[in-house]
């Protein structure tokens, strides 16, 4: 991929979410709800504090992750549907 965020932005792929109910009943992909977890592909270098000095982000490439449901702004990149969104929209890293 050819494509660095800047700032506090990270770009995150989508993990795929149980297409079947518990009780075995397979859900359209039309009836499914778009999933909140997703994957860090890439992270930008951080934010700038009022004294000039670079923090860095608290998420890293790999890191599963869990985001608000209207989080971040989709967008296509080599084909893949991606989500780019800043650190703030991020609930939590997953284990």
């Amino acid at each position: 991929m050819k494509f660095r965020p800047l700032h506090d932005r990270v770009v995150v792929r989508r993990l795929d979410q149980n297409q079947k109910t518990a009780g075995g009943i397979i859900i359209p992909d039309t009836a499914q709800e778009k999933p909140m977890e997703g994957e860090v592909i890439a992270a930008g270098p951080g934010t700038r504090g009022e004294d000039g000095k670079l923090k860095a982000l608290d998420v890293k490439k790999g890191d599963k992750i869990l985001f608000g449901k209207w989080s971040g702004t989709e967008v296509k990149l080599d084909g893949e549907e991606l989500l780019i969104m800043k650190e703030s929209d991020i609930m939590g890293i997953i284990g």
